[in-house]
């Protein structure tokens, strides 16, 4: 039976897992001899960020009240965190309350998508395009993005999301050819969400789901790495077009929910142009779609 998973990390929970991420070396202090555990000691973190050990002993424990910025902000310079780290630390830190995550809309209510947001969607004849939630919920797509990534008209509202996809359906490593980056950037995604909204019943019924059905869910969820997706290259096999290798843009629509617009584009004149706009006149044939 696999083991309880808890939606969101405490921010002890994530100050300990990072020292243990950051060599004496990585933060300028001198070598001390054999250690028993790696990365940084309390008080050596504690006096990095100009603390008392007490109080940063209080901090993990849970048992502080709110930091405030500048500590904050010298716990991420200590700690080496990059930009979605930070934002995920400040997340933990200032937790909303249940009543201002019902105020914002949280769930599937807060979930509704503007019917033009659609339309500008399935406007993209030749470049796969969706709108997804920080729950990899996808709530939109054109047909380029259902032919390449997943039949997703034929599919359940409730397995429209790629999270599911990754870890729950045996072929997405076929899909996926960097399944294992994937798999790590998704679980990054969902930390970033649980961080920001813990009180999410839809994120805590998805997280729980993951982990009782996939290892490698709870493998990396163990790991406490976030990620905001933004752009990079992605590969996917296609059983027509074969493997393509594409490059996504993500862009945050404005709203009060966090809705993400992701188009996949290819560089003029290479193989994968051309898979795309073959994919394009074979999604277009599809009825339907």
């Amino acid at each position: 039976m696999a083991e309880p998973i808890t939606l969101a990390a405490s921010l002890g929970d994530y100050l300990r897992t990072r020292r243990a991420l950051v060599s004496p070396a990585q933060a300028g202090l001198p070598p001390t001899g054999r250690r028993r555990v790696p990365g940084l000691r309390r008080e050596e973190v504690a006096e990095l960020v100009g603390l008392s050990t007490d109080y940063y002993v209080r901090l993990e424990q849970g048992r502080a009240e709110r930091p405030s910025d500048e500590v904050l902000d010298a716990l991420g310079r200590a700690l080496r965190l990059g930009p979605a780290e930070r934002a995920h630390l400040y997340d933990l830190a200032r937790p909303p309350r249940r009543s201002a995550a019902r105020a914002a809309g949280v769930g599937r209510d807060g979930d509704a998508l503007r019917p033009a947001l659609r339309r500008v969607v399935e406007a993209m004849p030749t470049t796969p395009a969706l709108i997804m939630n920080d729950r990899n919920d996808v709530l939109a797509w054109n047909r380029p993005a259902a032919a390449l990534i997943a039949d997703f008209p034929e599919l359940p509202p409730r397995e429209r999301n790629l999270a599911r996809r990754i870890f729950l359906d045996p072929g997405a490593p076929d899909v996926h050819l960097d399944w294992e980056d994937t798999a790590r950037t998704t679980v990054g995604i969902l930390r970033m969400a649980s961080g920001r909204q813990p009180h999410d019943p839809e994120l805590v019924r998805l997280i729980g789901e993951l982990a009782l059905g996939s290892a490698a869910f709870r493998r990396l969820w163990a790991g406490h790495h976030v990620h905001e997706k933004t752009h990079g290259p992605k590969r996917f096999r296609h059983p027509v077009v074969g493997d393509v290798t594409l490059d996504y843009e993500t862009f945050q629509v404005p709203g009060a929910a966090r809705h993400l617009l992701v188009v996949y584009t290819a560089a003029p004149g290479s193989p994968a142009e051309e898979a795309l706009a073959f994919l394009g006149g074979f999604a277009a044939a599809a009825p339907g779609r």
